[in-house]
């Protein structure tokens, strides 16, 4: 059987994380072996769990660095009945090599993540995995605004002077928003 690659990406407050959860229990209950990962600085919800911001959680390592996904890893030599989870990917270091590799051994893998910044940059890691996945879904969230699709998330603070560490947040800090109101957030940011 041919692994798989599938990536949740879009806006924050998209349901990304809900649809990793989801493909995570779908999993264990085909009898595959769950290695779930989240990033370190993501402190928002549970310290040691992937958590939707509607409260379903699942357990997972707290990692910086992907090279630590491949040691939990690299004893297997069959890697077809393990399923490789990530959340919030773009907030790793070395996800993309890592990931990329471990799908050519073999592993199936899934992952949540935004893939624009809020300054509308993507993500290079992110953008590096996209060609090899077999799966993507865009997220949409529901604008603040105007309740329509929303493909943005606004910071509602100044970006530029706060740590990497004070950029993790919620909806306190940020926004989904549609086309139409993301482009003015920006207009009336810049005046």
């Amino acid at each position: 059987m041919n692994p798989f690659f599938k990536i949740y990406t879009g806006p924050m407050f998209g349901s990304k994380t809900t649809r990793l959860v989801a493909e995570i229990d779908r999993s264990s209950y085909k009898g595959r072996k769950i290695y779930a990962f989240k990033a370190k600085k993501d402190k928002r919800y549970e310290a040691e769990s992937i958590s939707t911001h509607s409260g379903v959680t699942w357990p997972a390592v707290c990692i910086d660095d992907a090279s630590e996904i491949l040691s939990f890893v690299e004893e297997k030599r069959d890697l077809s009945n393990i399923l490789i989870a990530v959340d919030e990917a773009f907030m790793i270091s070395g996800i993309d090599d890592a990931l990329i590799s471990l799908f050519f051994k073999g592993a199936n893998i899934v992952v949540s993540t935004i893939q624009l910044d809020a300054n509308e940059r993507p993500f290079e890691i992110i953008k590096n995995i996209m060609p090899f996945a077999t799966y993507i879904e865009i997220c949409p969230a529901v604008c603040t605004k105007c309740n329509n699709d929303a493909y943005y998330t606004a910071a509602m603070f100044d970006i530029d002077n706060v740590t990497a560490e004070e950029r993790v947040g919620a909806k306190d800090m940020y926004e989904p928003r549609c086309s139409k109101h993301y482009k003015a957030f920006l207009k009336n940011k810049n005046v």
